[in-house]
């Protein structure tokens, strides 16, 4: 569940500071002319038009124009609403700094879409340019997967075709009484091909996954006031003193 909020657009005249102080999300930068070089904690990395960087809201970078060049650039955060955020977020542990001169049509399109509107601004180009926004994280996320380019992590899980329909299974029933042979199962492998794949891809376990995604379920149903038992049932705990207790043992993880 992605929100996009553009935070620059058009010509970068001078180097420009993001900072992490921000709620979790992803910063996208995409340099529609010209060239960028980002400086982060890994060096200055430049990168031409076309070409996206991504970072993590605990990356601290800059943005620096390439000198005597005119650079534009589309720079948006994405936040993400839906109780896979955490485990989403979590796989940008590095910057990414993606060319895109041989990204899939789509995702092509929507580059020059937004270039064209960043370059000539016309009547509507903000509404535009927001919805454009949210096509191009889609599309993003659709080329890393389509590339394998994040090793580890849920996109990692969700590019391989039989873990993708445990994932999806999980997201869509998380109160169901899932277990490792009903995971496995979905995923039409065994047990322990599916445990071995599952670790391999996402660098966690089947049941740790799945107890963080139903924590971060409960946690949102309390947040919004529901109570814990209305919190347990939504998440698939089997009562109240359940949850409580996966609460207290995360809580004392975190501390």
């Amino acid at each position: 569940m992605p929100r996009i909020q553009i935070r620059h657009l058009g010509e970068l005249a001078d180097a420009a500071a993001i900072t992490d102080d921000i709620p979790p999300c992803l910063h996208l930068h995409l340099v529609v002319a010209g060239e960028v070089a980002f400086d982060g904690a890994g060096g200055p990395h430049a990168m031409a038009a076309p070409a996206i960087a991504v970072f993590r809201n605990d990356q601290p970078h800059r943005l620096v124009p390439a000198p005597g060049g005119a650079c534009r650039v589309f720079c948006a955060e994405a936040f993400f609403d839906g109780p896979a955020a955490p485990l989403l977020l979590e796989a940008f542990d590095e910057p990414l700094f993606l060319p895109m001169t041989a990204a899939m049509p789509g995702l092509t399109q929507t580059i020059q879409l937004i270039a064209l509107e960043v370059e000539s601004p016309r009547c509507g180009g903000g509404v535009l340019l927001s919805r454009a926004g949210e096509i191009l994280l889609i599309g993003l996320l659709r080329h890393l997967l389509a590339n394998q380019i994040l090793p580890r992590g849920v996109l990692a899980g969700l590019a391989d075709p039989g873990l993708a329909r445990a994932l999806v299974a999980v997201h869509a029933q998380p109160a169901a009484p899932w277990s490792l042979e009903s995971m496995a199962e979905t995923a039409g492998v065994s047990r322990t091909t599916f445990a071995e794949r599952f670790r391999d891809n996402l660098g966690i376990t089947p049941r740790r996954y799945l107890n963080a995604f139903r924590l971060t379920i409960a946690r949102r149903e309390i947040a919004a006031g529901r109570g814990l038992k209305r919190a347990a049932q939504a998440a698939g705990y089997e009562s109240p003193a359940a949850l409580s207790r996966a609460l207290s043992r995360s809580a004392g993880v975190a501390a």
